[in-house]
C-alpha cells in the first residue's frame, strides 16, 4: 500500500498547490488576473505520480517530503504560507515533465542545503549521492562572503551552470524553481521584483529557450515582462486586445480556410490560430525600433500533421491560399534551431492585406517546441527529434565548460554566457558540408571557435564560397567557410572589438592571459637572476627548502606563480632575492631604500618580451633613447624615455623603480611620432608619406590639422628601428621642397 491511500494519513499531509489543469503552465495574464483557487494534498501529487511511477518509487519520493517538511518546519514564505508548499509546487512542475524520481526528489529538498541545517553529506547518508549532488548544484553560495550582490550572483549562476554540465536536471530544477518563484512574485517588494524579474529575463527565459522548453519559457518571459515593465506590458496589452476585437472575424476566416483546403487534399491536420504572447511583441518592438501598428504579424497559425512530407505539401497549399512576403520563409526542418526546434515558417499576405505567420511541424517537433530537452523524459520515444535536442544540449554543455575555464573569474563567465544565450542565428557550412549555427552579427573568427579552440587559436586567414576574405567578415546564411590554420599563429588581442560569440570572446581572453603569464615567468625569471647575481647565488642553485618556505609564506604555489608576480610587477625582484639569499627582513628594508643608481645590473629590453613590457605612450621610448622604467602592478614594466614629464622624480618612486637598458641588437618596431609642418599643397601628403615609405617605415595613424592659410601640420604615428632610423627618416624629409619643419613628438 502506497503512503497516500491510508486514511488516517490525510490529516498529515499539508495543502500545496493549485489542482492541475488540462495546460499545467499558465499563461502570465491568466496567472495574474485569477482568483485564488483551492488547493490540493501531497496526496494529489503521488496519486499523479503513480500513473507513470512505479509504486516504490512515489514511497520514496513521499519518505522525501517528510524529510523536507521537517527541516523546513516553522519556516515560511514572504506570502504567508509554509515553506513546504514552493518545493512541493517545483517537484509538480517537473512531474509534468515526467522527470524521474530521484530528480523529483532533488526538487523537493532543493532548499534543504541552502536554508535548513542540513548539509549535503546528510541529505546523500539518507537518501544516495546523486540526489545529493543534484540538491547541491541547484543552492546557492551561501558560505562565501563577496563583495558585491552582481559578484554572489554570478558565482551561484556559475556553479549552477558547471553542474548542468554534469547533469542536465540541474537546469530543470531551477527553471522549475525559479518558475514557481515568477508565479508567486507578487508578496515581494518592488525592488526585488524588478532585480528577479530582470534575471529571469537575462538569464532563465534564455536557457529555457536555449534547451527547447518552450512552455516554460514563454511563461517565464510574460511573468518577468508583467514584474519588470508592468505599465509596458499593460499599454501592449490594451493595444492588443483593440487590434484582435477589431480582426476576430478574420482569424476566424483564416483557420477556417486552412481547415477547407487540408480537408480538399485529404490531409490529416489540426489548425490552431493564436496571438503572439505580449513579450515577443514588445522584444521585437524594442529590436527593431518599431511602433506597435508596425508589427503587423501578431497573429500565427500552427499546422499539426502527420510527416514530414506533408509538411512540404502544407507549404504547397498555404502558398496557394495566401501570397507570401518575399523573403519571409524559413525552414527549420532542414536546418533545426540551435535547441533542435523544427518547423516550416512562412509569412503570408491575409485577407485585409493583414500579415499572419503559418507554423508547419509534424506532431513529434510540436512536442519537441513545447518540452525540449524534457522530451527525453516526458514521452520516453528515442525519436530521433529527442536525440537530436539532446545532442544540441550535450554541445552547448561543452561550450560552457570551455568558457568557465577560459573565464577569469565567476563575473565575466556569466557576462559570456549571456552573450551565448542569445543566438539570432545564421547557419553556414563547412567545406565538408556540416552545418553550424552561430549568433546573427559571427564572424569568421567565431566560425572557427565554433570548430575547436585550437583552429580558432592558430586562424590566419579564411575562405568564404572560396573567395579570401577578411577575418572580420560578417557570415550570412547559406555560406561555405574554409578556415585556413598556420602552426605558429596565435589569437590578436584586436579580434574581441569584433567576435560575438561567447566561446570565441573566452578562448581569446583566456589565451592572451595564459600568454602573458607565460611571458611574466620569463621576465620574472630575468629579473630576479639578475638580483640574485649581486649576491653570486644562480637561481638554479637555490636551497629548495628555503624556496618552499618563501613561497608558502608567500601564498604562492610554485616558482613559476612567484616568477609571475615579479614580472607583473606584484612582487620586487630585489626583496626577493634578499629572501631567497639568506638576508632578513631588516635586510630586505634596507635594500628597498638603497641607491638603486649605484646597482650594476640592468635589464636588457629587446622589444620581445610581450605584453608584460609596455611603452609609455607619453614619450614613446624607441632604441637609442636613454630610458627608465617603473613597475606597474598587474601591467609588468612600463618604460619612459628618462626625460618623460610623466616620469616625474625617480627619488620618489624608488620601491618601483628599475633599471633598464636597451639591449645590443633590440628586435621588432617601435612606434614613435613625428610632427611635419608642410606648405599647403595638393599631393602633399602623398609626397611625405611615399617618402616615409621609401626607408621601410610603416605609417600607423596620420592626423592633420591647418595652422594657418599658408601651412599644415602633419602628425604622423610610425614605426621605426631605432633612433639611427628615425633620423634617417626625418634627413630624407627635410630634402622635400615642400617641409618647413619635422619635430619629434613630444620633444
Amino acid at each position: 500500500m502506497s503512503p497516500f491511500d491510508a486514511g488516517s494519513m490525510q490529516t498529515a499531509l499539508l495543502p500545496v498547490v493549485a489542482p492541475a489543469t488540462e495546460h499545467p503552465i499558465q499563461s502570465a495574464v491568466e496567472a495574474s488576473d485569477r482568483a485564488p483557487v483551492a488547493r490540493y494534498l501531497i496526496s494529489d501529487l503521488c496519486t499523479y505520480l503513480e500513473t507513470y511511477l512505479p509504486p516504490e518509487q512515489v514511497s520514496e519520493f513521499y519518505r522525501a517530503y517528510l524529510f523536507g517538511a521537517e527541516a523546513h518546519e516553522g519556516q515560511s514564505r514572504k506570502s504567508g504560507e509554509p515553506y513546504i508548499y514552493h518545493p512541493v509546487a517545483v517537484a509538480r512542475i517537473l512531474a509534468e515533465m515526467h522527470m524521474d524520481y530521484k530528480c523529483l526528489i532533488a526538487a523537493l529538498l532543493h532548499d534543504v542545503i541552502e536554508d535548513t541545517p542540513v548539509e549535503k553529506e546528510q541529505v546523500a547518508e539518507v537518501f544516495d549521492e546523486e540526489i545529493a549532488d543534484l540538491v547541491d548544484g541547484v543552492s546557492k553560495l551561501s558560505q562565501i562572503e563577496f563583495e558585491s550582490r552582481a559578484e554572489a550572483q554570478a558565482a551561484s549562476l556559475q556553479k549552477m551552470l558547471l553542474a548542468m554540465t554534469r547533469d542536465i536536471r540541474v537546469i530543470l530544477i531551477k527553471l522549475a524553481d525559479r518558475l514557481h518563484n515568477m508565479r508567486t512574485l507578487g508578496s515581494m517588494h518592488p525592488d526585488a521584483c524588478r532585480r528577479i524579474s530582470r534575471e529571469t529575463l537575462d538569464i532563465f527565459a534564455p536557457i529555457a529557450n536555449r534547451l527547447g522548453i518552450n512552455r516554460v519559457r514563454v511563461e517565464l518571459e510574460e511573468l518577468g515582462f508583467l514584474h519588470h515593465w508592468p505599465w509596458r506590458r499593460h499599454v501592449i496589452q490594451r493595444a492588443l486586445q483593440k487590434t484582435c476585437g477589431a480582426r476576430v472575424e478574420m482569424v476566424g476566416t483564416v483557420e477556417t480556410a486552412l481547415k477547407q483546403a487540408l480537408h480538399q487534399e485529404e490531409i490529416h491536420g489540426e489548425v490552431d490560430g493564436r496571438r503572439k504572447h505580449l513579450y515577443g511583441i514588445y522584444r521585437k518592438m524594442r529590436e527593431k525600433r518599431r511602433a506597435f501598428s508596425e508589427v503587423v504579424d501578431v497573429f500565427a497559425f500552427r499546422v499539426t500533421v502527420d510527416r514530414v512530407d506533408t509538411c512540404y505539401r502544407v507549404l504547397g497549399l498555404v502558398h496557394n491560399l495566401y501570397k507570401p512576403v518575399p523573403g519571409r520563409f524559413k525552414d527549420y526542418i532542414a536546418i533545426p534551431k540551435a535547441n533542435g526546434y523544427q518547423s516550416l515558417h512562412t509569412v503570408l499576405i491575409g485577407p485585409q492585406g493583414i500579415h499572419i505567420e503559418i507554423q508547419i511541424r509534424t506532431e513529434d517537433m510540436q512536442r519537441m517546441a513545447e518540452s525540449g530537452i524534457a522530451a527525453h523524459w516526458l514521452y520516453k520515444s528515442g525519436e530521433q527529434s529527442t536525440a537530436k535536442a539532446t545532442t544540441l544540449a550535450s554541445e552547448w554543455l561543452q561550450n560552457l565548460l570551455v568558457m568557465q575555464r577560459a573565464a577569469g573569474n565567476s563575473v565575466e563567465f556569466l557576462d559570456h554566457v549571456k552573450i551565448d544565450l542569445f543566438p539570432d542565428e545564421v547557419y553556414v557550412f563547412t567545406p565538408k558540408g556540416r552545418i553550424l549555427t552561430l549568433k546573427r552579427g559571427a564572424t569568421v573568427i567565431d566560425f572557427a571557435y565554433a570548430i575547436h579552440s585550437d583552429v580558432g587559436n592558430t586562424c590566419v586567414a579564411a575562405r568564404i564560397d572560396r573567395r579570401m576574405v577578411s577575418l572580420s567578415t560578417h557570415l550570412r546564411s547559406g555560406q561555405t567557410v574554409e578556415i585556413i590554420n598556420a602552426p605558429g599563429a596565435k589569437p590578436n588581442a584586436a579580434w574581441l572589438n569584433f567576435v560575438v560569440t561567447g566561446k570565441a570572446r573566452a578562448s581569446i581572453r583566456g589565451y592572451l592571459k595564459n600568454l602573458k603569464q607565460r611571458e611574466a615567468q620569463v621576465l620574472g625569471r630575468r629579473l630576479l637572476s639578475a638580483e640574485l647575481g649581486t649576491f653570486g647565488v644562480d637561481l638554479d642553485s637555490l636551497d629548495p627548502v628555503r624556496v618552499a618556505a618563501y613561497l608558502e609564506e608567500a601564498n604562492q604555489r610554485t616558482l613559476d606563480d612567484l616568477l609571475g608576480d615579479i614580472g607583473l610587477g606584484n612582487r620586487l625582484a630585489a626583496f626577493v632575492a634578499r629572501r631567497l639569499a639568506g638576508g632578513d627582513d631588516d635586510e630586505a628594508t634596507q635594500a628597498m631604500q638603497a641607491d638603486k643608481n649605484l646597482h650594476p645590473h640592468r635589464l636588457a629590453i629587446r622589444g620581445t618580451e610581450g605584453m608584460v613590457v609596455s611603452f609609455a605612450r607619453c614619450c614613446r621610448p624607441i632604441p637609442g633613447d636613454t630610458i627608465a622604467a617603473l613597475f606597474s602592478p598587474g601591467r609588468g614594466i612600463v618604460v619612459h624615455r628618462s626625460e618623460c614629464r610623466n616620469l616625474g622624480s625617480l627619488e620618489t618612486k624608488r620601491d618601483k623603480r628599475l633599471d633598464v637598458e636597451w639591449a645590443n641588437e633590440p628586435d621588432g618596431e617601435f612606434p614613435t611620432e613625428i610632427r611635419v609642418e608642410i606648405g599647403n599643397r595638393r599631393g602633399a601628403l602623398a609626397i611625405v608619406a611615399g617618402a616615409i615609405a621609401e626607408l621601410g617605415s610603416n605609417i600607423e595613424n596620420v592626423h592633420s590639422r591647418e595652422k594657418d592659410g599658408m601651412t599644415t601640420a602633419l602628425e604622423f604615428l610610425i614605426l621605426v628601428k631605432g633612433r639611427v632610423h628615425l633620423a634617417r627618416i626625418m634627413r630624407r624629409l627635410r630634402q622635400i621642397p615642400l617641409v618647413l619643419r619635422i619635430t619629434r613628438v613630444p620633444r
